[in-house]
């Protein structure tokens, strides 16, 4: 699959009809909704795990130096933490130009604080995608987050504001958290 995912989202068709749909967010649309939207709040996803194992070459990075951001990563009994908006469908269109570097749009439980679920969407970047960069060590992302700056700013203030807003949040996640202590260590 390329890099350019936008046409193949735009022909997902599970949510037409909808006037509203529950888009989860993970990454920077934690901290950075760059749209208009209806709500938001706290929810969670099942059998996923964010890890930043995607490459960024049109935000965070560029095509010779791609920057690394996060996606989801199947994960049986995960439970991943985010940010829940219900937005319209005409919000898709600039959603699906943001995540146009390999991510697809999936459908998806989406849990909320107080119990309730809705089926909403999220954008994943699967490894077969063109800008799937894939495993490596907490210290190896860091190292590469360190040196990587693309149209959108420096690669680690992606994961610095990733971090800040999942704390504020009162949210856990090991993985980011261990890739900011390592970024912290480079910077001393």
């Amino acid at each position: 699959m390329s890099h350019n995912t936008i046409a193949i989202n735009q022909r997902m068709d599970q949510f037409d009809g909808h006037h509203r749909v529950w888009l989860f967010g993970y990454g920077s649309l934690i901290f950075k909704a760059d749209f208009p939207y209806i709500e938001r709040k706290p929810a969670t996803i099942s059998n996923w795990t964010r890890r930043f194992w995607q490459g960024s070459h049109d935000h965070r990075g560029t095509e010779t130096a791609p920057g690394r951001v996060a996606t989801l990563i199947a994960q049986s009994g995960a439970v991943t933490a985010g940010m829940a908006y219900l937005i319209t469908p005409e919000v898709f269109a600039h959603l699906d130009h943001r995540e146009k570097n390999g991510y697809l749009r999936l459908a998806t439980d989406i849990r909320f604080e107080d119990g309730g679920s809705e089926l909403g969407l999220v954008y994943i970047a699967t490894e077969d995608n063109a800008a799937f960069l894939g495993e490596a060590s907490e210290r190896d992302i860091a190292r590469q987050i360190a040196r990587s700056h693309g149209p959108s700013g420096a690669n680690r203030d992606y994961l610095i504001d990733l971090a800040h807003a999942l704390r504020e949040l009162g949210m856990e996640d090991a993985h980011v958290f261990e890739i900011e202590r390592y970024l912290t260590d480079l910077r001393e």
